[in-house]
Formats: C-alpha cells, structure tokens, sequence
C-alpha cells in the first residue's frame, strides 16, 4: 500500500483535513472547529478532532507527511505538533498560512495571488508555490478589513450609533437585537436599555467564544446590505473598497487599469473566504470591481491544497506531483 498525505486548512471557524494518497485520491476527511492560534482559545483539539475525523480506518503508519495551512501561523506551529502527535502520527507537520494553501487548492498553477475574506481578512503574492508578499492578515484588534469580524464589529457598532443618535436609523438595530438577543428583542422604544442589553450581550458572547464571533453577525450586514439599507450599503461597500485594496497592494507593480495582471504574467487571482466564495453582496462588489484586471478564480478545497503541497514536498519533479494535484483539487469539498 503507498504512502498518504494529510492536509490541513485551519481558519477563524472551521477546520478541514484531508489524507490523500500518491495518485491523489482522497482516503479520508475530518472536519472540526477553528483553529485560529489568535482568536481559537483552543485550536489544538479542534485540529486533533478534524485529524481523526480524517484518520478513521487509515493506519498512521502509512502517513509520510503533512502540511497544515492555519490562520495565525506565527503562533501555530506548537498546537500543530501537539496534535499531530496525539493522532499517533510520526515526525512533524510544515505549518504554512491558510493563504497559501487557499491558492493551491484553487489551481496548479505556481504563481499568482490570493486574497481571503472569511473570518479574517488577508492577502498575498504567491512565487513557486510560496508566499512572497503579504497584506493584512493582522488579526480581529489591529487589522482583518473587510473580513467577518470586522463586518460583524462594524454593523453592531452602526446599530449602537444608530439607537443613541449618533448614526442615522437603520435596518441593522432589530436585525443586530435579534440575533444577540433573540426575536422580539426590539421594539419601538428602542434606546438606553436596548443599548446596553446589546453591548453586555457582545462583550460577553466574544469574552465566552473568543472575537471569531462577531463574525456571526457579518451575515446579517451583509442580508441588510441587499435589502437597500443605506447603513448596511455603507458598511459592506466600505468593506469591499478594503478588500480590494488589499488585493492591489499583494499584486504589486503587475496591476494597471489599462490591462490585466495576468496577461501580463501575473498568474491568477484566487478569491478565498465564504464572503467572497459565497452569493454575498459583499462578493458581488469584490468581483465586479477586481474582475476588470485580473483572472479572478474561485477558491475551491484548501485542505486539499495542503495535502498537494505535502504531495509536492515529497515527490519533488516527479511528474506525478503534477497530475496529483490536478486530481486532489478537482474533487471539491464535502
């Protein structure tokens, strides 16, 4: 029996693992939390859990490498080992970013960039398969723009604007109550009370479950947005501006308005996140507005990129790596 392989794609809310073999095909997937070292108060079980998930009815022995692709990689090489070893597996994992392998689960191609909004937000330019530039990416406190969280953040705070008369009257006051506190939560008298209900309420689901959950309020954003709620419009438009901000910033000198990046050699631009991957009004603006100078390419299974690259480390030139790849990313998430 050949060797296997395991990937793994860790973000802000979900972790997928994928142990492929030699040729490409996919003997097992796990699937479990996030694994996010900066905003997951416990990655490590949430990545041994995919791991097993993964794992059931394979031999561990079997297993001759993995790359784990993970948010907030400067602090997760250690929850990575730790559950590596605990799933009984030898040696050690790479520990790459979660963008690296969204662009080599997307396409075989070794050059290009990527940009990511899901929980967080980031992009980067991708030479031979390796991340050599990178913009954002700075976490839920200092950066992330246009991410989940910062959508999440910025519609509860345009809610609380707009209940003491900071803001102007939105939608985003009863669908931000709802959500935190549950239907019927806000009512025509909605002031000093529903504010601070709202904001005892935030502080403590983020203190219970870490800052990954103001990005369950990004749908509700973004649902307002398309509704024609000016607030909300304002919000998710200054969100994709961010974004594409980002996205220029990571393609570099390659960008000009008079042509496309990738004419120009430039290679693809993988666009990565549920936000961006998902029918959002948020991806709808993001779309329309890179599509008009780069080869735009949906993101499709980076845990399986992460098991290519894994594939590729150890076949080195062979040109099964190649065909390996192909297969692994042509399968699609499940």
């Amino acid at each position: 029996m050949g060797a296997l392989f395991i990937g793994v794609d860790g973000g802000g809310t979900s972790t997928r693992c994928v142990v492929a073999g030699e040729s490409g095909e996919i003997a097992g997937r796990g699937r479990a939390g996030g694994a996010n070292a900066i905003s997951v108060p416990d990655p490590a079980a949430n990545l041994r859990a995919a791991l097993a998930g993964a794992l059931t009815g394979v031999d561990p022995a079997r297993v001759a490498g993995g790359v784990f692709g993970l948010a907030g990689v400067a602090g997760a090489a250690e929850p990575a080992e730790r559950a590596w070893r605990e799933a009984g597996l030898a040696g050690r994992p790479v520990v790459v970013s979660d963008v690296l392998v969204a662009f080599t689960g997307a396409t075989v191609e070794p050059d290009g960039a990527v940009l990511v909004a899901g929980t967080g937000a980031i992009g980067a330019r991708v030479r031979a398969r390796r991340v050599v530039r990178r913009a954002d990416g700075l976490g839920w406190l200092l950066g992330d723009e246009g991410s989940g969280v910062w959508l999440g953040r910025r519609g509860a705070a345009a809610a609380l604007n707009a209940i003491d008369g900071r803001g102007a009257p939105t939608l985003l006051v009863a669908r931000v109550a709802e959500t935190v506190l549950g239907p019927g939560s806000a009512g025509e008298d909605d002031g000093p009370a529903l504010a601070g209900e709202l904001v005892a309420a935030v502080y403590a689901r983020v203190a219970e479950q870490g800052p990954a959950w103001l990005g369950t309020l990004a749908p509700v954003v973004d649902a307002a947005a398309r509704e024609g709620d000016e607030v909300a419009r304002g919000v998710v438009g200054e969100a994709a501006r961010r974004l594409c901000r980002t996205a220029r910033v990571v393609c570099g000198e390659g960008v000009t308005w008079g042509g496309a990046w990738a004419r120009g050699g430039g290679g693809p631009l993988v666009l990565a996140g549920s936000l961006l991957t998902e029918p959002t009004e948020l991806a709808h603006l993001v779309w329309a507005e890179l599509g008009r100078w780069a080869e735009l390419v949906p993101a499709r299974d980076a845990a399986a990129g992460a098991a290519a690259l894994a594939l590729r480390a150890a076949l080195g030139d062979d040109p099964r790596a190649a065909a390996a790849h192909r297969a692994l990313i042509g399968q699609g998430i499940r």
